[in-house]
């Protein structure tokens, strides 16, 4: 049992989140306790488990949320400096890029959801707008995904040439158009409308099929094709 007054140090060897983990594995550890041993250490007052649990319970206990915390709202902490906030930052990031990873290798493209399951760790929780493009062949299969732009809050520009530039040196056949509403607004509005427009246009004369427009959210997306708009 956690001694609430005792620095982890002064715990039975089994309470410690170091040696949790070791003897009884990474699943046996609380959220705090994970982040405990990221930052080694608290303060005098305060054991490195108590200093994450306050630090999670200011997100309400909401990973997601603690992602996006930034290092100068970190070290307001006590017992968090510099360098503690860069290793949550860091560990954080690293989690949303393996399920970046995880979703990519659900490699054809079969549904709406699965195009947001894909982009969502990529893009659905920044807070500026970006444009990506997933490149795929005849069948469907990803070739590719890159970033076209990266714009303020409210809007990116869209180079359309450098879409399919790029579309014909790597052979896709098909793309799918991709790109986040920080304002968390799951709807498209007419600049959208009109650029999806322009770019399946272009595609059309090319021979090139645009199976979606998905605008990506935190928590779910708004699909052109699934609402008949493409």
């Amino acid at each position: 049992m956690e001694n609430n007054s005792f620095p982890i140090t002064n715990w039975s060897e089994d309470d410690r989140p170091r040696e949790k983990l070791m003897l009884k594995g990474k699943a046996a550890l609380s959220d705090a306790e994970l982040i405990a041993i990221l930052i080694g250490s608290g303060s005098r007052n305060e054991s490195a488990v108590e200093l994450s649990r306050r630090i999670l319970s200011s997100v309400d206990n909401n990973l997601n949320a603690l992602g996006k915390l930034s290092i100068a709202q970190l070290v307001c902490f006590k017992g968090i400096g510099e360098a503690k906030a860069i290793s949550i930052i860091a560990a954080m990031d690293l989690g949303r890029r393996r399920r970046g990873e995880t979703a990519a290798e659900l490699k054809k493209i079969t549904s709406s959801k699965m195009i947001f399951e894909i982009m969502q760790p990529v893009i659905g929780e920044l807070p500026h707008e970006e444009f990506w493009i997933i490149y795929v062949n005849n069948s469907n299969l990803i070739i590719s995904k890159s970033q076209l732009s990266k714009g303020g809050i409210t809007a990116t520009l869209v180079d359309v040439r450098l879409i399919f530039k790029n579309a014909l040196e790597i052979g896709a056949t098909g793309i799918v158009l991709c790109h986040n509403h920080p304002s968390g607004t799951l709807k498209a509005s007419e600049a959208d409308i009109k650029i999806t427009k322009k770019i399946k246009l272009a595609a059309d004369s090319l021979d090139i099929t645009i199976l979606d427009h998905i605008i990506v959210g935190e928590h779910g997306y708004f699909s052109f094709a699934d609402e008949g708009i493409l």
